[in-house]
């Protein structure tokens, strides 16, 4: 299940077979890093052995993973460092700043066949049927890092940034000052408001009651809400920021249960887990934007 949702707009009428979109993915298929190498990035078959793992009608999971070298620049400089005390007793005078630039980036080239590697993974599911593409990423570099590779692999990919006639800023501005939720929606116990002027002043509220007059007064005062909590729909727990982003997402146990009945193995507990997951974002997708004042279509 994923556990954020940066969420990007694909043309209704977009669609891929799953035979294209695997034979297309091949051109950023995953290598892992040689020697040489400091970073390689590519997709990975999230389960099984196609590269897209198909789910119902018209929706894909794809996996991109990174492997990079862990070869910190501590252990580079300190290395370089001492080299240059040896060299500078050598030729009798300190080494000067082009010849330390060669010696770091020597010591960088014996150390990184050597380095360990350590790899991430950021899943992504297209829902071609619907127009969503979900990345499930803490933050947007990492979400476009695995995007503009995609872009790279597939002949067509006309994708872009959700727009919605209200920022998350002013509605979740409007549902604190208001005290009321979207419908579908409730407002949990998490919260930070922050100052919009210099200094960014900052109030975090963590389990703690959002109904309050001092919320309100934060509000009042010129705080900005950057992060709420909420609910939706007694199905879904998430936390919405003001860059769009929905993060700790995490179904709850309704739905937890409805997975859990449909499946005899591990296989059929992924399938289960994936129809799910596609099922109930087809459903609360829609909701955030509404909640939002309706999508901005682009002329």
């Amino acid at each position: 299940m994923f556990h954020n949702a940066m969420i990007y707009r694909l043309p209704p009428a977009w669609s891929i077979t799953a035979q294209a979109l695997n034979e297309q993915l091949q051109r950023q298929r995953f290598q892992p890093c040689g020697k040489m190498d400091p970073q390689t990035k590519g997709f990975v078959p999230p389960a099984g052995d196609a590269l897209a793992y198909t789910i119902g009608n018209q929706a894909f999971l794809l996996a991109l993973q990174v492997e990079a070298k862990l070869l910190p620049t501590a252990v580079i400089n300190r290395a370089a460092q001492e080299r240059a005390e040896e060299l500078a007793v050598q030729q009798g005078y300190p080494v000067g700043r082009k010849q330390m630039k060669e010696l770091r980036e020597r010591v960088r080239d014996e150390l990184l066949p050597r380095a360990f590697t350590q790899c991430r993974r950021t899943m992504l599911l297209i829902d071609a049927q619907e127009g969503w593409l979900v990345v499930d990423a803490g933050n947007a570099s990492k979400a476009e890092e695995a995007l503009e590779l995609l872009g790279k692999a597939l002949d067509n990919f006309p994708l872009e940034r959700l727009n919605t006639a209200m920022s998350p800023t002013a509605a979740m501005t409007e549902w604190l000052a208001s005290g009321e939720a979207p419908e579908g929606f409730t407002i949990d116990r998490d919260c930070e408001v922050k100052s919009p002027v210099e200094g960014k002043a900052t109030v975090r509220y963590v389990r703690h009651t959002l109904e309050g007059d001092d919320v309100r007064q934060h509000i009042a005062a010129g705080k900005l809400p950057t992060r709420l909590a909420m609910t939706w729909n007694d199905r879904m727990s998430l936390v919405l920021t003001e860059k769009q982003e929905v993060k700790r997402l995490a179904f709850l146990d309704v739905v937890k249960e409805q997975a859990e009945t449909q499946a005899e193995n591990a296989a059929e507990q992924l399938d289960a887990d994936l129809a799910i997951l596609t099922g109930e974002l087809r459903h609360f997708i829609p909701a955030l934007v509404e909640a939002l004042g309706g999508e901005v279509l682009n002329a």
